[in-house]
């Protein structure tokens, strides 16, 4: 193809916005994709886990950490990126940066207290934040993903919010059917603590 020179500088600037339109649409159905693959994967996972298709180990564990790093790595970059921008009133951006902060913290606290990912062979922790809360890694994650579309304002985002919410909403049930199984005073334990 042959790009002339010619013609003024507003049609040239004009081709260069169409293109980077194009470019920045396409990297946001990318990252879309890539989310919504990642949350899909998990779920199967977790499905797969619980009807012992496949048991947790360290080649999953290694397939997981990488499939939970490009879910984050690409929700927050959806949510920076994002097109159809709203306009939030500072505050609520604000709000949301708390939010990630708080869910940063919640999940950090919880995968200190309980010391690994996906393995845990033990005893049922009622320690540290785990005596005030079941799942303080799904909170986290709930909360992650809450507040990133709040920070940036952004409207697709935000939109896949009640999506992804239920997505990590159905893995929590999943661990609570097992956490039953397993232990036999996680019933009492469920009562005297929240989500």
């Amino acid at each position: 193809m042959y790009f002339s020179n010619e013609g003024n500088g507003k049609e040239r600037r004009v081709t260069n916005n169409l293109i980077n339109t194009a470019v920045e649409d396409s990297l946001f159905l990318i990252l879309v994709i890539v989310c919504a693959d990642a949350h899909l994967i998990r779920t199967g996972y977790e499905i797969f886990k619980h009807k012992k298709i496949i048991s947790a180990n360290r080649n999953s564990f290694i397939i997981i950490f990488i499939n939970m790093a490009l879910l984050w790595i690409s929700w927050f970059l959806m949510c920076i990126t994002g097109l159809n921008r709203i306009a939030l009133p500072v505050f609520i951006n604000y709000i949301g940066l708390v939010v990630i902060i708080t869910g940063g913290i919640v999940f950090f606290s919880g995968l200190f207290t309980i010391k690994t990912l996906e393995s845990y062979k033990g005893d049922l922790i009622t320690k540290g934040i785990y005596s005030k809360l079941r799942h303080p890694m799904y909170t986290g994650f709930i909360l992650w993903i809450i507040g990133g579309p709040l920070l940036y304002g952004a409207l697709i985002p935000l939109v896949l919010v009640p999506l992804f919410v239920a997505n990590v909403l159905y893995w929590r049930h999943i661990e609570e059917l097992e956490l039953e199984k397993r232990f036999t005073d996680y019933s009492d334990y469920k009562k005297t603590t929240l989500f």
